[in-house]
């Protein structure tokens, strides 16, 4: 019998599926806990805008009809809020459609792609997909993006460049003048895709938002998402900013209908929920400053983090990962980005942090100890 296997490409069949965090429903089946604390897949932790389930109940007399399948409405408000035309604005099923897609077009065997170590890992798996190479560039001993270091990884082969910004899973951001000096070496045949998932939670003025660096020269792509900040992870719904030969690139390969008319009425009416945002800045911000103090007072070494997650060493990660499990509480272990030491703790709501604090404490063992600074291996 031939082997499904022997018919793909040697790099796909390599490939492992993505692991996302463990479902809740997962965990209360398999442990019998009642109700986990998931703080595992960097969820809005105040629940879904209210405005977007009002407006997804408004719609459901409509399920019948298809959506409309070039989110028309939505982008014009996307475009206008970003003052540029809507044929610059592409919706796509979650940034992670949008990066399948970039890839498809771009690249192919004998191509690469320029991505950091320690980095979203969907980016590696879509690159091996499409049997083009990865060429990783290591980050600095901040655990910051070494863009300089990345522009010298370009060569003549180079298709693409993926930037994470806060990156996923470090939490870490690179800043204005390192990225302006960036955006100067890299050649104008190479598309930058600045990853931009989790910006809403920075709170560094040097922060370079990416979309006030499009020129019409460079071939720059921006990924937002309506996942984090607005708590719209289930609909999965993300939109790229870029050149119009691009988008129109995009629309092309894309699958029809890629926004349900339930995602579209959400996001729309999610965007004016400004209650929502400050609500959950308001919950990040208070939450951050708790785990990294009780962090400290423990002696885990953290990454300061600017998204809504921190990375946190704690040993053997994927032991602490399973043992956590068994005390109701989900975090993400790190093996599959390279950290075997670590987890990633997503912000919750502040039950669910002291929840988790005391359940790492009696996992541990130890109550407070010394920092003794934050370690790769």
């Amino acid at each position: 019998m031939i082997k499904a296997d022997e018919l793909v490409l040697p790099a796909v069949a390599a490939l492992r599926p993505y692991e996302p965090g463990k479902p809740i429903e997962e965990v209360q089946r398999e442990l019998g806990i009642g109700e986990p604390a998931k703080l595992a897949s960097n969820e809005n932790p105040a629940g879904p805008s209210p405005m977007a389930v009002a407006a997804i109940k408004a719609a459901l007399n409509d399920l019948h009809r298809y959506p409309d399948g070039s989110s028309w409405s939505l982008r014009h408000k996307i475009a206008a809020k970003h003052r540029v035309p809507a044929e610059r604005i592409f919706m796509g099923s979650g940034s992670c459609e949008i990066l399948n897609l970039l890839v498809y077009l771009f690249l192919r065997p004998g191509l690469n792609a320029v991505i950091a170590e320690h980095s979203f890992v969907i980016y590696q798996l879509a690159i091996a997909a499409s049997g083009g190479a990865a060429k990783v560039v290591p980050l600095r001993p901040d655990y910051v993006f070494d863009l300089d270091a990345m522009a010298a990884a370009i060569d003549e082969r180079t298709r693409l460049v993926f930037l994470g910004n806060p990156n996923n899973p470090t939490g870490t951001i690179y800043r204005k003048a390192e990225w302006r000096r960036f955006l100067q070496r890299v050649p104008e045949r190479v598309v930058i895709v600045a990853d931009e998932a989790y910006f809403e939670f920075v709170r560094d003025f040097d922060y370079p938002d990416s979309l006030e660096d499009h020129d019409g020269r460079r071939m720059l792509v921006t990924l937002r998402t309506f996942s984090k900040i607005f708590g719209l992870a289930g609909l999965r719904v993300g939109y790229a900013v870029a050149r119009e030969d691009i988008t129109r690139l995009l629309n092309s390969v894309r699958q029809p209908f890629n926004i349900t008319s339930l995602g579209q009425v959400a996001v729309e009416a999610g965007m004016d929920d400004h209650e929502h945002v400050r609500r959950t800045l308001k919950i990040n911000a208070d939450g951050m400053a708790y785990l990294e103090r009780e962090f400290g007072r423990m002696g885990l070494p953290f990454l300061p983090s600017q998204a809504n997650f921190i990375l946190v060493e704690v040993g053997d990660g994927h032991a602490v990962y399973e043992k956590l499990l068994r005390e109701g509480v989900i975090v993400r272990p790190m093996n599959g980005y390279g950290l075997p030491r670590h987890v990633r703790v997503s912000v919750g709501l502040s039950e669910e942090n002291r929840r988790m604090i005391a359940a790492l404490e009696r996992v541990l063992g130890r109550a407070a100890g010394r920092n003794p600074g934050f370690s790769k291996n």
